[in-house]
C-alpha cells in the first residue's frame, strides 16, 4: 500500500509550506534561547509562535486579555492556555502582583477574566526586546544563504495571503492556514492527523515509540490521542518481539488514500500563483542540501545542542526535563542528517518545548 509519496520522494506543496516553516523557527529558536542564556536566562526556549501569536502585542505595556484575544489568532480558549504557561513560566504577570498567585488556576488558563491585565515581568521584557531584530536578522541570513529563492518565495506568498511586507515566517504560517482550511472543507480527516500519523503508516505498521521520528514531531504532539483512535489500531505483532505497533483500520486507510487525492488537487488549482512548490524544493537542494541544514545546527549551550537546562518555569534539571533535551537532541540530529524526509509535514507545536517545533 505505501506509495511515493508515503516514502517521502514526493512531498506535498502543505508539506513543504510546514517543513520550511519549521526549519525557520527552528533557526530562530535557537538563536533566541542562545541569546537568553547570555542575559542570565538559561532554559528560556519560548519559540517563535509564541511572538507571533502572543508576545509581539504585550511590547508597549499592560494590555487587557480581552484586547489581546482580537489581535490574536488563537481561539480564546488557547489564547488563556498560553497565557497560563507564560505566567508559570514567569515572562507574565497577571495586575495585582502576588495577589495575582493566589486567584484559582494560577498558571493555567483558569480564572482568567477578559478584564485582566497582562504585564510583562523581566524575563518577558528581555525576550519582548530580543525578538524584534533576531526575525529580521533570521531572514537576512536565509536571504544571504539562498538568494533570490527566498525572494521570490515571499512575492508569492505575499500574493496568496495577501500580505505584502510580511516577514518570511508570517507568509508560510498564513499560507499554509489557507491550505489547511481548503483541504478540512473537502475532509471530514483534518490535516493535522493526515499529514502526520496517518501519513507515515502502512501494512506493516509502526513501531508506537517511532511515531515521534518519522512524523518529525515530539513524543507529545504525536501521541494516539481521541482524535486518531478511529483511523488506528495497536497491537502486538507475534512476528516481531519487541515493541507494539500501530496499523491504519479501514476508515484509517480511506483517510490516507483521500489525503494524497485531495493535496495534490488543492496543489493543482494553486498552481495559477506560480512556481510555489519548485522554489520550496529548491531550499532544500541549495549548495547540495548544506544550505538547509545550516538552519538546523544549534548553537552551543542550546537544548537542541544537547545542553541540560531547566525546564520553563523551574530551578533544576529534573528527570522529565533530561528526557525532553534528548529527544530535542535526537530530533535536531535527524532533521540535521536528512531535512527533506526528516522535517514534519505538519507543524505541532508542543507546550512543553515553549510551543516550539
Amino acid at each position: 500500500m505505501a506509495t511515493a509519496s508515503q516514502n517521502g520522494s514526493s512531498r506535498p506543496l502543505s508539506a513543504l509550506l510546514s517543513q520550511v516553516l519549521v526549519a525557520f523557527a527552528v533557526e530562530l529558536d535557537n538563536e533566541f534561547e542562545w541569546r537568553m542564556l547570555g542575559s542570565g536566562h538559561p532554559g528560556a526556549r519560548l519559540s517563535l509562535k509564541v511572538w507571533l501569536d502572543l508576545m509581539r502585542h504585550l511590547n508597549g505595556g499592560g494590555v487587557s486579555v480581552g484586547s489581546l484575544a482580537k489581535l490574536s489568532p488563537l481561539p480564546a480558549a488557547s489564547t488563556k492556555l498560553m497565557l497560563g504557561c507564560l505566567e508559570r513560566w514567569r515572562f507574565i504577570r497577571f495586575q495585582g502582583g502576588e495577589e495575582a498567585k493566589k486567584r484559582d488556576g494560577w498558571g493555567s488558563g483558569r480564572g482568567i477574566r477578559a478584564d485582566c491585565i497582562i504585564l510583562l515581568t523581566a524575563l518577558g521584557s528581555r525576550a519582548v526586546e530580543i525578538w524584534p531584530p533576531l526575525l529580521a536578522e533570521i531572514e537576512n541570513r536565509w536571504l544571504a544563504r539562498f538568494g533570490e529563492t527566498v525572494s521570490q518565495i515571499k512575492r508569492l506568498l505575499a500574493a496568496i495571503t495577501e500580505q505584502p511586507g510580511a516577514e518570511l515566517p508570517v507568509l508560510l504560517s498564513h499560507a499554509l492556514l489557507i491550505f489547511e482550511r481548503e483541504f478540512n472543507a473537502e475532509s471530514a480527516t483534518p490535516l493535522s492527523l493526515c499529514a502526520s500519523t496517518l501519513r507515515v503508516l502502512g501494512d506493516a505498521g509502526v513501531r508506537l515509540a517511532d511515531i515521534p521520528r518519522v512524523t518529525g514531531s515530539s513524543p507529545e504532539t504525536s501521541g494516539l490521542g481521541w482524535q486518531l483512535k478511529p483511523y488506528v489500531r495497536v497491537e502486538r505483532d507475534p512476528g516481531r518481539t519487541r515493541g507494539t505497533f500501530v496499523f491504519l483500520t479501514a476508515k484509517g486507510i480511506k483517510a490516507q488514500h483521500h489525503y494524497w487525492h485531495l493535496v495534490c488537487e488543492i496543489e493543482k488549482r494553486w498552481e495559477r500563483f506560480g512556481p510555489l512548490r519548485a522554489l520550496l524544493l529548491a531550499l532544500f537542494d541549495y549548495c547540495g542540501g548544506l544550505a538547509m541544514k545550516q538552519t538546523l545546527e544549534p548553537p552551543p549551550g542550546v537544548a537542541r545542542a544537547g545542553a541540560l537546562t531547566p525546564a520553563l518555569g523551574r530551578r533544576s534539571v529534573g528527570p522529565a526535563a533530561r528526557q525532553r533535551m534528548r529527544d530535542l537532541a535526537a530530533q535536531t540530529e535527524e532533521f540535521l542528517r536528512d531535512p527533506a524526509g526528516a522535517l514534519p509535514h505538519y507543524p505541532l507545536w508542543d507546550m512543553n518545548r515553549g510551543f516550539g517545533p
